[in-house]
């Protein structure tokens, strides 16, 4: 995620900023990727936290129009988590705008979301023909901390979720095209495997001995759909947190120079190379402080041909190319 200019003084801006230093209120473009003073602004601001501008005043802006079932407010820390699950959502959403998906160049269908939170009956996430549904009880970091440690898994965030559950769209989208399914089912299997039955077997059996040598996570052996959705959504960790790290003005020796952005870069092992870096990094940093790993996976050479097929059709698939 780049950081932004103040368009009405010195000093820069931060991705969810809804005020500049001085308090001047301004809110995100989309379009332009730049912070405007005193927009149209999102009839969600003052509910949620809302930045991005709106086509008009009272309306809601290109993320928010996108979400038609809201939490019920009557639930504790319902508007609250929406909210954080909103931001994770326009970051996403920004994220892979970078490469057309979902602006008004893209000639495709949009996601539309289920925001629930949940009461008595937890809240099943996922994805059905454009639908992505998304639990926002799990924006506490209670609620997420609790269900890695139950799961086992090394990570879990609102930022996770919505990558990964975006990324089913991604596939709904992209598998109306034939030359996609053939070369997904040569890459990942065939989809047309029962889901149900091998989540089952998943969730009972666990993943295979040697899951490691062939996916990123060990969700992703359950089923084909699960393969893509959690390598789709380490593309998406990968290229951001190299995106982020250049824009922080932070150095490498592992960085090309003079202005390269991460998000226009064709080679994807080049891309993995430095991301995989860079992480290395950042994990050593996080240690000093007693923190988790930034980035606690590992890249298998199968892992990143996996990588290099979603890198090549999401940067290739939003406008058909």
């Amino acid at each position: 995620m780049r950081v932004f200019s103040n368009p009405v003084g010195s000093g820069s801006l931060w991705f969810d900023n809804l005020t500049t230093a001085d308090g001047t209120p301004v809110a995100y473009d989309p379009q332009a990727r730049a912070f405007l003073p005193m927009p149209p602004f999102c009839a969600n601001r003052e509910r949620i936290n809302c930045n991005w501008i709106a086509p008009e005043q009272g309306a809601l802006c290109r993320s928010c129009a996108m979400t038609t079932l809201t939490p019920d407010p009557n639930i504790p820390d319902a508007i609250f988590n929406w909210a954080l699950t909103e931001a994770a959502k326009r970051w996403v959403l920004d994220n892979l705008g970078r490469w057309h998906w979902f602006r008004p160049e893209d000639p495709g269908t949009r996601p539309v979301f289920h925001m629930l939170a949940e009461g008595l009956i937890p809240v099943l996430m996922g994805h059905g023909d454009g639908v992505v549904t998304i639990s926002v009880a799990e924006a506490d970091p209670v609620v997420g901390i609790t269900r890695r440690q139950t799961l086992a898994e090394p990570y879990r965030t609102m930022m996770g979720h919505m990558r990964h559950e975006i990324a089913h769209m991604l596939w709904w989208r992209l598998s109306l095209r034939d030359d996609f399914l053939e070369a997904f089912r040569a890459m990942f299997g065939d989809e047309r495997a029962n889901y149900t039955a091998a989540l089952q077997r998943y969730y009972n059996e666990g993943p295979p001995s040697d899951w490691t040598q062939h996916f990123l996570t060990s969700y992703a052996t359950s089923h084909p759909h699960e393969d893509w959705a959690e390598t789709t959504a380490h593309l998406l960790h990968l290229t951001d947190i190299t995106d982020s790290f250049v824009a922080a003005e932070l150095s490498s020796p592992e960085l090309p120079t003079g202005g390269w952005d991460p998000y226009a870069e064709p080679d994807t092992n080049r891309l993995i190379h430095i991301a995989a870096s860079l992480t290395v990094g950042v994990n050593h940093v996080n240690r000093s402080m007693g923190l988790s790993d930034l980035y606690p996976f590992v890249l298998s050479t199968t892992a990143r041909n996996k990588l290099a097929f979603v890198h090549d059709w999401l940067r290739r698939g939003a406008q058909g190319l």
